[in-house]
């Protein structure tokens, strides 16, 4: 049976002495989506920059595909596949669409025209500067510069960040596309709960740097209450109606 495509066992995560993520344990197959849920301060953005080694873990493993991810070491995590989108998505405005993608293309990687395939909006803004378009199209630049690096962890941190619904309504489902055409794990920390539940093969709620809930998206989607009281706190650590992890 192959290794799981990553898993974490036992993942502290903070800064210093200071823990923010406590024992977060996650174990899934290529081409799942995970969302991560949870209110503001729970630990979801150290959390990310903690598996693209942006941040030195305070204890437990990581691993991709069976391989160890070594710790506080963002070359290394990225070598190994594992590429952060930011929730700022850090593009370069000045720099065109193309210029921008054409930065983050690896060695030996696909044409950079390629990720019109999976990005055809793209194609009208091809030579638009990054600082001129809109925040779903910068947005969608952010997830094209991400997967034209090929990667076998994609992390996706706040995608809705200060868009509206209806744009994420059309870029969620393009993150499950790239799952299922790709295999690519895909980690999304998102606010828009109910349209996150729906592209997810997995889903657990994180507060105070603890999975208070875990389970089947559409078993969390169809318990609103339960949903509302993890992100209240309410419980202790429960991993109800496993599913994938």
């Amino acid at each position: 049976m192959p290794p799981a495509a990553l898993s974490c066992q036992g993942l502290r995560a903070g800064y210093g002495r200071l823990t923010v993520v406590r024992q977060f344990d996650l174990e899934v197959d290529a081409g799942s989506v995970v969302a991560i849920l949870g209110p503001n301060g729970a630990g979801k953005t150290t959390l990310m920059a903690t598996l693209a080694g942006l941040v030195p873990r305070l204890g437990g493993s990581v691993t991709v595909a069976g391989a160890p991810l070594p710790s506080g070491r963002p070359a290394a995590a990225s070598r190994a596949g594992v590429v952060l989108v930011p929730d700022d998505r850090a593009l370069f405005s000045s720099l065109t669409v193309e210029e921008n993608i054409a930065a983050a293309r690896r060695k030996g990687g696909p044409p950079v025209r390629s990720i019109l395939d999976t990005f055809p909006a793209l194609e009208p803004r091809w030579t638009l500067r990054a600082g001129a378009l809109s925040g779903g199209e910068q947005q969608m630049v952010a997830l094209a510069r991400a997967m034209i690096q090929q990667p076998k962890v994609l992390l996706i941190d706040e995608m809705s960040m200060g868009l509206a619904p209806i744009i994420v309504e059309t870029l969620l489902p393009v993150v499950r596309n790239v799952a299922d055409a790709t295999g690519a794990v895909v980690v999304l920390v998102e606010q828009h709960v109910q349209l996150a539940l729906e592209v997810a093969d997995v889903a657990m709620v994180l507060v105070h740097g603890e999975i208070v809930l875990r389970g089947a998206p559409s078993d969390l989607a169809a318990d609103p209450a339960r949903l509302e009281a993890a992100y209240l706190g309410a419980g202790s650590t429960v991993a109800a109606a496993e599913h994938g992890g």
